[in-house]
């Protein structure tokens, strides 16, 4: 008999891994693609990354607008089934602590020795064949920002680059993460601390991505102004 997922907080499966229920839009999803949410002591609905926390969790699709729909909506009362405090910056909440996990994935990187900074270091690491991500700060300047994306494509191929280029957080994100000023390129070589930069680096692209919904919306707007 095939797995059998279970809604909820219940153990279940799907391709071997467990299912539960988006509580913004009512349909099943691996618990990687979600945010669990659990009440505080004081009755406050708080984010649990790492789905530690005790109690009855609420899970809801890992995308600002899931959240934000979330919270619009007052889901979180209605899934417990009792009185729930839920901040009107919930959303945020949620993407800071990504980024958090983001930085403290490139600080452990770096303390392994896995990490190299700054253009010339990060070209030299690239034309070896040794990187296996690219980081580039959100505020980079576009042009070296994009030689080296190139060089990195190059080596590793377009595919495989487009997941391994990280650009989530800032330079000041990344000073205080590694340790240094002025951070604006960095790269990694393989490593289990590596693999974690790109987890999290993709759990929070998509968390800040948007639907196919409100990109079709923004398009549609923009031709109307015209």
């Amino acid at each position: 008999m095939g797995a059998r997922a279970t809604i909820g907080d219940g153990n279940g499966g799907h391709n071997g891994g467990p299912l539960r229920l988006c509580a913004a839009t009512r349909t099943q999803r691996p618990v990687d693609d979600l945010v669990r949410f659990v009440l505080d002591p004081e009755g406050r609905i708080v984010p649990d990354l790492a789905r530690r926390l005790p109690g009855r969790g609420v899970w809801v699709e890992a995308r600002r607008d899931c959240v934000e729909a979330a919270v619009r909506r007052r889901v979180f009362a209605r899934s417990l089934r009792q009185p729930a405090v839920v901040s009107e910056d919930l959303p945020d909440q949620v993407e800071r602590l990504m980024a958090r996990r983001l930085a403290e994935a490139v600080s452990i990187a770096n303390k392994a020795g896995l990490l190299v900074v700054g253009f010339t270091k990060v070209d030299e690491l690239i034309a070896r064949g040794r990187a296996v991500l690219l980081i580039h700060a959100a505020d980079a300047g576009q042009d070296g920002a994009s030689r080296l994306s190139r060089k990195f494509k190059a080596s590793i191929g377009p595919e495989r680059a487009a997941q391994a280029i990280v650009t989530g957080l800032t330079g000041q994100q990344l000073d205080l993460a590694i340790g240094r000023s002025n951070v604006v390129h960095a790269a990694a070589s393989g490593g289990g601390a590596s693999r974690r930069i790109l987890q999290e680096a993709a759990r929070l692209r998509r968390y800040r991505s948007r639907t196919v919904s409100e990109q079709r919306s923004e398009t549609q707007d923009v031709h109307e102004r015209d």
